[in-house]
C-alpha cells in the first residue's frame, strides 16, 4: 500500500517538472527570447545610420525599430555631420522629448556620455593613456576635455614645474585619469604621468641602441656655459663646447639652439651611471690635418676677426681654424697700445701666414708684413751725424725713445741729453709727446737699433775747455759742492773740476767743524794740476796758487833787494872815482 502511494507521488512530480521548467532552464529561455523584448530607457543601443536629413539622423536600432537623432547632436565644430549612411552609432532611447510620428526619439549625446564614463573608468582601472583637449587655463591648473570636462592640477602638467601653462591651451595632449567620481561628474587627469610613462619607454628603447661610436639623432634640450644637453629619446647626453667644432667656440649658442634637431656621435657611455658624452666635430673632417699644405708660411689669407684681447686678435681663416695676429705683428710702429685701435670684431682683414704649428693647432699671422719693413732701408735713408726730428714716444730710466718715422724708433741715452747737466732721469729734460731734434750717433739696422743724441746739437763744453787749457794754467772757479775728499769747482757751464783737500791750504778764517774746506759759492783762483780728456777729469790746486804767489813775492823781494844793493855800490864807486880825480 505504501509503495503504491510513493509511486504515484513520483509520477506527479515528473508531470509537474514537465509542465513547469526548472529555474536554470527558465533563464535560458529568457535569454533566447530577450532580443524580441523592446529596449528600455537608459539602455545603450548599437545601431547604424539609415539616412541623414537636414534635421535628423534616422537610425536602425534593431527590434524592427527605427528612431531619429536630432541633427544638432552629431554636428562637429565646423558644421559638418560626423556620420554618414551605413556608419555604426551608439544611441539611447529618449522619452523626455517630443516623440516623432512613426519613430522613437533617440539621444546620441547621452549615449556618448555614457560611453565616455565607461571608457574613463576602464582607463583609470587599467592606467591607460587617453587623449584630451586643453580648453582653458583655470585657477590652479588647466581644464581638459576628455569627453567630459576634467581638471588637471598645475603639479600634474609636466615632469618639471611648468611656468608656461598657457602655451598648452588649444592643444591635444596625452593624459592619465588619476581620480574619478561618476556620480558627481568629477574627473582629475595628469599629463605628468603620461609623460613619465612615455619617457620611461623611450629611455629603455634608447639605452638598447646606444653604444660608444654610435651616430644618433637628438634634440637640443637646453644650453649652459660649458655645453648643451641633447635629448636622445628619453635620455640626455652632454655635448661639451670643446666637442662642437674644430675651432674655438665662445658659447654653445654660436653653434646650436634649443629645440634644434642635430646628429651627434656617442663619445663615452657609462651605462650604470647613465652618463653620455657627445660630439659634433668628430663627424666632420679635421681642417688642421692638411693645414700646412694649404697655408704655407708667407702665403696671404683673408679672414674675419672673431675676438680681440690685450695681446692680439683671433682671425677665422676658415671654419674651425683661427689664427692669432699678435699686437707686435700689426704694425711696424711701436705706438700700438691695443689691437682695437686697428681691428674690431667682425672686421674682414688680410694677413700673412707667419708660422703654422699643426700639433699645437696654432697659426701665427701678421698684418705689418703686407708693407715693407722700414728698417731694411734705414741705412740708405739716414747717416751717422745727420740731424733728425722725432716725437718722444716713451721715457725709461735709461733714456728717451724718439719715433723719427712710422716704425723706426731711436734711443737717446740719458748720458746724451746734456753736456752741462747731470741728468738722473730723462723727464728732467724732455717730456712724452715732445717733438725734438737729435743727432744720429749709430745705426744698427739688423738689430733694429738707432742711437741718437741731443747734446751733440751743441758744442761740447769739455772739449772746448781741453782745447783752450793745459796743466799749469791759472783758472777762476766757483765752489759748487763739497765732498769728504775735497770740493768741486765749476770752471765753465757744464765743466766741473776737483780740488782735493790736500790741495787746499789751511784757511785762518775757517774754524773747525765746518762742512767743507772752502765756502760753497765763493770764487777762487786755482791752478790746473791734472787733465784727463778721455775721462773728463780736471784736478785743481789752491795750494799751488798760494805757493806761486809766495814764490812770486819772494822773487820780487829778491829783485828789489838786488836793485837796492847795486845802488849803494854804485854810490860808493861813484864817490871813489870822484875822490881820485
Amino acid at each position: 500500500m505504501a509503495n503504491g502511494t510513493e509511486d504515484r507521488d513520483l509520477e506527479v512530480e515528473r508531470d509537474l517538472e514537465a509542465a513547469y521548467p526548472a529555474e536554470d532552464d527558465l533563464e535560458h529561455l529568457i535569454e533566447d527570447y530577450s532580443h524580441l523584448a523592446p529596449p528600455s530607457e537608459g539602455e545603450l543601443l548599437a545601431g547604424h545610420v539609415v539616412k541623414i536629413t537636414p534635421a535628423e539622423v534616422i537610425v536602425d536600432v534593431g527590434y524592427k525599430l527605427e528612431g531619429v537623432v536630432p541633427i544638432e547632436q552629431v554636428r562637429q565644430p565646423d558644421g559638418s555631420v560626423a556620420f554618414k549612411a551605413g556608419d555604426a552609432i551608439d544611441v539611447m532611447i529618449d522619452r523626455h522629448g517630443p516623440q516623432p510620428e512613426g519613430y522613437v526619439l533617440l539621444s546620441y549625446s547621452r549615449a556618448a556620455r555614457l560611453r565616455v564614463w565607461d571608457t574613463l573608468e576602464r582607463a583609470m582601472r587599467e592606467q591607460l593613456l587617453i587623449s584630451g583637449h586643453v580648453t582653458e587655463r583655470t585657477k590652479g591648473g588647466l581644464m581638459v576635455d576628455v569627453g567630459v570636462p576634467a581638471f588637471m592640477p598645475g603639479s600634474q602638467v609636466d615632469v618639471r614645474p611648468s611656468h608656461d601653462m598657457d602655451s598648452l591651451v588649444g592643444q591635444d595632449i596625452p593624459v592619465k585619469v588619476i581620480k574619478l567620481n561618476r556620480r558627481r561628474g568629477n574627473v582629475v587627469v595628469s599629463r605628468k604621468l603620461a609623460l613619465e610613462e612615455d619617457l620611461k619607454a623611450r629611455k629603455a628603447n634608447a639605452l638598447e641602441h646606444l653604444f660608444e661610436g654610435a651616430v644618433v639623432p637628438g634634440v637640443v634640450k637646453n644650453l649652459t656655459e660649458y655645453g648643451a644637453f641633447v635629448d636622445l629619446g628619453g635620455i640626455d647626453g652632454l655635448l661639451h663646447v670643446s666637442d662642437m667644432s674644430h675651432g674655438r667656440v665662445g658659447h654653445p649658442s654660436a653653434v646650436v639652439h634649443v629645440g634644434e634637431e642635430i646628429t651627434v656621435k656617442v663619445l663615452k657611455f657609462d651605462r650604470e651611471k647613465e652618463r653620455i658624452s657627445l660630439g659634433i666635430r668628430q663627424l666632420r673632417p679635421d681642417p688642421w690635418e692638411s693645414l700646412t699644405d694649404r697655408y704655407p708660411p708667407g702665403s696671404r689669407v683673408i679672414g674675419r676677426v672673431m675676438t680681440t684681447t690685450d695681446y692680439g686678435a683671433f682671425v677665422e681663416i676658415e671654419p674651425g681654424v683661427e689664427g692669432l695676429i699678435h699686437i707686435s705683428e700689426m704694425t711696424w710702429s711701436r705706438r700700438m697700445k691695443h689691437p682695437t685701435k686697428l681691428v674690431k670684431v667682425g672686421d674682414q682683414v688680410e694677413a700673412v701666414v707667419l708660422e703654422v704649428k699643426q700639433k699645437d693647432r696654432r697659426v701665427s699671422l701678421g698684418i705689418k708684413q703686407l708693407e715693407a719693413d722700414p728698417w731694411t732701408t734705414v741705412g740708405d735713408r739716414y747717416s751717422i751725424g745727420s740731424v733728425v726730428e722725432g716725437r718722444v714716444r716713451k721715457l725709461t730710466d735709461f733714456g728717451a725713445f724718439l719715433e723719427i718715422e712710422e716704425g723706426v724708433d731711436g734711443l737717446v741715452h740719458v748720458s746724451d741729453l746734456s753736456w752741462t747737466k747731470h741728468v738722473k732721469h730723462p723727464s728732467e729734460v724732455v717730456k712724452k709727446g715732445q717733438v725734438m731734434q737729435a743727432v744720429i750717433l749709430n745705426i744698427d739696422a739688423p738689430n733694429r737699433r738707432l742711437s741718437l743724441g741731443v747734446k751733440q746739437l751743441q758744442p761740447d763744453s769739455w772739449e772746448s775747455f781741453f782745447r783752450s787749457h793745459e796743466v799749469g794754467d791759472l783758472v777762476r772757479g766757483r765752489v759748487c759742492r763739497g765732498a769728504q775728499f775735497g770740493v768741486f769747482v765749476e770752471l765753465a757751464p757744464g765743466v766741473e773740476a776737483l780740488c782735493h783737500k790736500s790741495e787746499i791750504p789751511a784757511m785762518p778764517d775757517r774754524g773747525e767743524g765746518t762742512d767743507t774746506p772752502l765756502p760753497i759759492g765763493d770764487e777762487y783762483d786755482f791752478k790746473i794740476v791734472k787733465m784727463n780728456e778721455a775721462e773728463k777729469k780736471i784736478g785743481l790746486s789752491l795750494r799751488a796758487v798760494a805757493e806761486d804767489e809766495e814764490r812770486t813775492r819772494l822773487e820780487d823781494y829778491q829783485r828789489q833787494a838786488a836793485a837796492a844793493t847795486m845802488t849803494i855800490e854804485e854810490v860808493i864807486n861813484t864817490k871813489g872815482k870822484g875822490e881820485g880825480r
